[in-house]
């Protein structure tokens, strides 16, 4: 039984547009695997720009992050940080007071160990690594409570650690603000 020459033709047509999608298919595989080999190479010639470091050993004796330091100050701007040390199994301030509608900046960094680092209800969601400041701005745009939990898993007590970010009205910020340089939510 012969095939018809028009199914033979059909046969070489399928062919043909299989090679190049074929063909099409493996450019893509190499594009990427060439992208991927220039990153790495181009990253590890050229680290990321803002990394800042801390000792993880001396950080409570002096620099930064020193307990007198922790908690909310008020900048000669007006935006206000927050600095927050992570360890097994809390974070330092346990409450953090910050008003709405100002630019804050969280500086965190880990005395011990791999800690999560995320506040709800809001875009900051990172980790905090022991000898690395991870700095994160944002503003809040209303009073509101945001709980702040521990979400990589850092030892037994983990499901324990967590603490409370407190945005209030930024008028009563400033008024709390005048008498102390750093707030917390018990004044």
């Amino acid at each position: 039984m012969s095939q018809a020459p028009h199914s033979h033709e059909s046969a070489d047509v399928a062919a043909r547009v299989e090679r190049r999608w074929a063909i099409v298919v493996i450019g893509l595989m190499c594009l990427l695997i060439a992208m991927v080999i220039f990153t790495g190479l181009h990253w590890a010639m050229m680290p990321p720009s803002r990394v800042e470091t801390v000792d993880p050993l001396s950080l409570h004796i002096s620099g930064e992050f020193v307990e007198s330091n922790l908690g909310t100050a008020t900048e000669s701007d007006g935006s206000v940080t927050v600095r927050i040390v992570a360890q097994q199994y809390s974070f330092t301030p346990q409450c953090i007071l910050v008003p709405a509608n100002t630019p804050v900046t969280f500086r965190a960094t880990s005395a011990d160990v791999v800690h999560g680092f995320l506040i709800t209800h809001t875009n900051i969601n990172s980790m905090l690594e022991p000898g690395d400041i991870s700095t994160f701005r944002t503003t809040f745009e209303q009073p509101d409570d945001h709980l702040m939990p521990c979400h990589e898993f850092c030892g037994v007590g983990h499901e324990g650690m967590w603490a409370h970010v407190k945005v209030i009205d930024h008028d009563a910020y400033t008024r709390m603000a005048a008498n102390t340089r750093r707030l917390s939510c018990v004044q």
